[in-house]
């Protein structure tokens, strides 16, 4: 379909307009960053490194920095096996229930954040009797961390040519040997960019942390909501949020590449 120039042009306006006004804030807070007023007076008369020096000699930012890291890390390798698995069975195999548990494994990222957490809070204390631990929080994001690498999974199966696995198994390689020197190298970048997103999506979720964490396991999500309104801390508070959101962008970044890549081969 041709658009015609004006339309063209209202198009990019629009976008335009969209992307200033999700982007704006962010900025904001990139600019307070750098911001030498403690109250982050606004426009800054003077910009300072001084902040993020604080940041970085934070035991508690640092701590919460590290919690982020081990859990997303631990969720997406989890998620992983997990996903990569759900997606052989659906791609590969005909069993009763096939579209049911399909949606079931989808529907913990459409839910909102808030029920997830309250769900599994539930299902660890009351249900099975745990106390919340590094660990519960762990298994709740792999719970919505599963979608991500099972949908490129399953999508890249189901664009694969099963005339090679076929023949593998002509040729008496058994489904593991298959799998192994066949079906994993094509699926490779799919699932590296999966494994990408669900770090990304597990180390700045908040809310199913809020209910799957004990009070002593803090995130870097959690220390900002913690600190935000302490006296004197908004400025720190502005420099971590500028490294969450580096360090959420940069495994989106490297999925997007990975898969525009795939697509250009």
């Amino acid at each position: 379909m041709r658009l015609s120039k004006p339309a063209k042009a209202i198009l990019a306006i629009l976008s335009a307009l969209t992307l200033v006004y999700i982007y704006t804030p962010i900025g904001v807070v990139l600019i307070n960053s750098f911001n030498a007023s403690k109250n982050m007076s606004w426009p800054p008369s003077e910009f300072t490194l001084h902040w993020w020096q604080v940041a970085t000699q934070s035991a508690g930012m640092l701590s919460a920095l590290a919690t982020s890291i081990l859990v997303a890390t631990a969720s997406a390798a989890i998620a992983l096996v997990l996903g990569t698995l759900l997606a052989l069975a659906m791609s590969r195999y005909k069993f009763f229930g096939k579209q049911p548990v399909s949606l079931m494994v989808i529907l913990p990222i459409a839910l909102p954040g808030i029920v997830t957490g309250i769900a599994l809070n539930n299902a660890f204390r009351t249900i099975l009797g745990v106390q919340l631990t590094i660990a519960t929080l762990i298994v709740a994001h792999a719970t919505f961390c599963i979608v991500t690498v099972y949908n490129n999974a399953l999508a890249r199966l189901n664009r694969m040519n099963k005339t090679m696995e076929e023949a593998s198994a002509d040729l008496g390689a058994g489904v593991w040997t298959t799998f192994r020197l066949v079906t994993l190298p094509q699926m490779a970048s799919a699932l590296v960019a999966g494994a990408l997103l669900a770090f990304a999506l597990s180390f700045d979720e908040i809310i199913v942390t809020t209910f799957t964490a004990s009070g002593g396991v803090e995130t870097l999500p959690i220390w900002i909501l913690n600190n935000m309104f302490r006296p004197g801390k908004a400025p720190v508070v502005d420099v971590v949020a500028v490294v969450v959101v580096l360090i959420s962008v940069l495994p989106i970044y490297f999925a997007q590449r990975l898969t525009v890549a795939e697509k250009t081969r």
